[in-house]
């Protein structure tokens, strides 16, 4: 090859590897559940991979102290929260209510952080501490101080840590703003001594960050300059405490703020903060989080009950259903089978929705006809907090045990491959160009192919 011919090739060489690394970093997953909630991530990540030998696993980052929060990424940066404890080692529970509903009796101080990772190396790049102190409410044995997932869009990582503050750092790791919302008191209905925490995690929409604080001395949600931190919205709910975090609509007529609740489930003009339609009788511990199916809101909820609502976009004032019937505001509904802590999840036509207890339910999404009811191969063994995410025609279901399958999408139940995280699971993954983001208690895990 001549000199001439052999610059060229190695031109061409280097276009095409920047070409592919452009590629590896097109997709980015800014909140709880990737791009508006939605659960669905770009690329196909392994379906089968070893953490103790290693195969298929790209790298493994310890994470200190106790976050049931997700991983959020933007480009090459993965953002985490937690919080750690500075009077010694704590320990979270696991299955069905972690055994006992009392919040747990502890002493000290904690660090609230922040954390910025290496997405192709999961070396720390940045570690901030938010906030130091004593909690100002107690958590549930499942829970921690760092529930809620950060928020971001590649200038701004937003992290929401109940009564200790919202706190907005750029990508570099420097403070911009904090806030203050008051004491925030997640206890379950109106046992206020019952203290578990709260859950929900901020989104970013149209240059602001919306919180929904639904909590045993407050409901409301609230939107803020992402910019400054001020506050432009705060829109009164009266609900009891949820555990959930909003979704925006942004399809026909005005955007709308959809909010999942036990007393009130709503949607809401995100430019008036005016209430368009809302819906009562749900379970009263609102954890998933409303997803988005063309023009339908997909809602559960659960604990006392399990109902699935299918909400149209267009409904208007109280579209609460009687009993079994379905409402004018409703295409469907169903009074159980729904889920009590994860999300469902919306992929083409169908909806997955995946219980607590590893049953996995899929419906047309625009008729609500189910599909088939399989049992997944970690259910009935462990509790599933974590919700399902999907990328490459493949779904995958993590368990409180580490257990995560991986289930073809589609109308026919396939189970592919059962993969074990070696330690308890309670986040939901993430997903990005082909790479699944799984946060055990103690790792944060890249897996790839």
């Amino acid at each position: 090859m001549s000199l001439k011919n052999s610059m060229t090739f190695g031109i061409l060489t280097l276009a095409v590897c920047v070409s592919f690394s452009n590629l590896a970093y097109a997709g980015n997953w800014p909140e709880f559940r990737g791009p508006n909630g939605s659960g669905i991530g770009t690329g196909t990540p392994p379906e089968k991979w070893d953490i103790e030998k290693g195969e298929n696993v790209k790298w493994k980052a310890a994470i200190p102290g106790l976050g049931n929060s997700s991983p959020v990424i933007w480009d090459q940066r993965v953002y985490l929260t937690t919080a750690v404890p500075l009077g010694g080692e704590t320990k979270l529970d696991k299955g069905w209510m972690g055994g006992s509903i009392a919040p747990v009796e502890e002493s000290g101080e904690w660090e609230w952080k922040v954390l910025a990772l290496d997405r192709g190396s999961g070396k720390i790049v940045w570690e901030q501490t938010a906030h130091k102190g004593a909690p100002m409410f107690k958590r549930h044995p499942k829970s921690t101080h760092a529930n809620g997932s950060p928020a971001t869009d590649g200038k701004h990582i937003v992290a929401y840590f109940g009564s200790e503050g919202v706190y907005c750092f750029d990508a570099e790791g420097k403070l911009l703003w904090k806030k203050n919302l008051g004491p925030l008191n997640a206890s379950w209905s109106t046992y206020t001594d019952m203290q578990w925490g709260t859950a929900t995690s901020p989104i970013i929409y149209d240059g602001k960050v919306i919180l929904q604080c639904d909590v045993a001395n407050a409901s409301f949600w609230i939107s803020l300059d992402i910019n400054d931190g001020k506050e432009v919205q705060r829109i009164e709910r009266g609900d009891a405490a949820t555990w959930t975090t909003p979704t925006v609509y942004s399809g026909k007529g005005d955007p709308q703020l959809v909010c999942n609740g036990y007393k009130k489930m709503a949607g809401y003009s995100l430019s008036t903060g005016k209430e368009l339609w809302s819906m009562s009788d749900g379970g009263d511990i609102p954890v998933p989080r409303p997803v988005i199916a063309g023009d339908l809101f997909i809602i559960t909820n659960s604990h006392s009950k399990s109902p699935i609502f299918a909400v149209k976009s267009g409904a208007t004032g109280n579209i609460t259903p009687k009993g079994e019937e379905t409402s004018e505001g409703l295409a469907w509904s169903k009074p159980v089978k729904g889920s009590y802590m994860p999300t469902p999840i919306v992929i083409d036509d169908l909806l997955y929705v995946a219980d607590d207890n590893g049953i996995l339910t899929t419906y047309e999404t625009a008729t609500g006809k189910q599909v088939y009811r399989e049992r997944l191969p970690g259910g009935g063994k462990a509790t599933y907090s974590a919700s399902p995410v999907s990328a490459g025609g493949r779904l995958y279901t993590t368990n409180e045990d580490g257990q995560v399958d991986v289930i073809k999408t589609g109308r026919e139940y396939k189970h592919l491959a059962s993969n074990q995280m070696k330690e308890q699971c309670m986040a939901t993954p993430a997903i990005v160009d082909g790479m699944l983001f799984v946060r055990g208690q103690d790792n944060l895990y890249c897996i790839g192919n």
